[in-house]
């Protein structure tokens, strides 16, 4: 005796076929922002225990200020691309979670991007050879 095989289902079913139930959606938006909260704060304070331990010297502090700079800029983007796999499996709270996850990391970083920024401004430019500066005053110096 044989056994007929199931027709295959005309439309294949992926997981972005249908939307994902609200519950799970909660829970795992609220668990991926309090997870993502932890890391970014242990982070931080591993970039902030490393300037604490340069005791003053400018080059170490200067290397973990980049270092954290550039830790952050890539924890956006991850933010953004969990954010991005979540609206393709249709889960609108943890979406919504994600992007304000990834908001406030944006802020922070332009904060500390703008922070770096102040503290290392570009130098002044050099005068041409031809240069001669006018003592007088008057502003019609030859």
């Amino acid at each position: 005796m044989t056994y007929a095989l199931p027709e295959p289902s005309p439309r294949r079913r992926w997981p972005w076929s249908r939307r994902t139930p609200r519950a799970r959606d909660v829970v795992i938006g609220l668990a991926l922002f309090v997870v993502e909260v932890a890391v970014f704060l242990l982070a931080g304070f591993g970039y902030g225990m490393e300037v604490w331990a340069a005791q003053g010297e400018q080059s170490r502090i200067e290397t973990a200020q980049l270092a954290q700079l550039a830790w952050m800029q890539h924890f956006f983007v991850a933010v953004i691309v969990c954010a991005g796999l979540a609206a393709l499996f249709r889960a609108p709270w943890t979406v919504v979670s994600q992007l304000l996850a990834a908001g406030a990391v944006a802020v922070l970083f332009v904060l500390a991007q703008h922070d770096y920024d102040r503290s290392h401004p570009d130098p002044a430019p050099v005068p041409s050879a031809g240069y001669t500066p006018c003592y007088s005053g008057s502003g019609r110096c030859n």
